[in-house]
């Protein structure tokens, strides 16, 4: 197996993980296995991502994906507040998206640059919120669609379970209600 590929996988499964794994009230996310969990794979993937690229093999627009799944993670583990997070994402954001538009090749972009939103705002809510797991799973949802039409399997199958995962979350959370 290619070591590239393989590091896709390995942080494939660990993001999984973590998307999967049950949101517990916490004093600070820094004490989440969950928020770890994310944290861990969401690096794995920006290596893998930059890897791909760099051979050659993988879009750029990966890249930017994990650029902001790595700001996002590092807000979460500082545990600042949700409206610091919104600007410093929103900038961000704002700062990727720009850069996404004049890579444009495509509309399907157009699900790329709505799911990175997404997914960027999702990992900075706090955790375990309805909120962030409606966020964490359109962004998924947006991101598998965009993976599926670049026939980027690894990000195409993550975002697809990690949409799922969200998603189970959400009913959970409105099951409690």
């Amino acid at each position: 197996m290619d070591p590239i590929f393989g590091l896709g996988i390995i942080g494939g499964i660990v993001t999984a993980l973590g998307a999967f794994w049950a949101a517990k009230p916490t004093k600070h996310p820094a004490r989440s296995l969950k928020n770890w969990l994310l944290a861990i794979g969401g690096t794995l993937l920006f290596l893998f991502a930059l890897l791909d690229f760099l051979y050659g093999t993988g879009s750029l627009f990966f890249v930017i994906l994990e650029s902001l799944v790595i700001i996002s993670c590092g807000l979460m583990m500082l545990n600042t507040c949700d409206k610091t997070d919104a600007w410093i994402l929103a900038i961000s954001g704002l700062g990727l998206v720009i850069w996404s538009l004049f890579l444009f090749e495509n509309f399907s972009n157009i699900f790329f640059i709505i799911g990175l939103v997404a997914i960027g705002i999702g990992y900075a809510l706090d955790t375990g919120t309805l909120k962030r797991n409606i966020a964490l799973a359109l962004g998924g949802l947006l991101v598998a669609i965009f993976s599926f039409l670049g026939a980027s399997w690894i990000f195409f199958w993550l975002n697809i379970f990690f949409a799922i995962f969200s998603g189970f979350h959400v009913w959970r959370i409105l099951k409690k209600r």
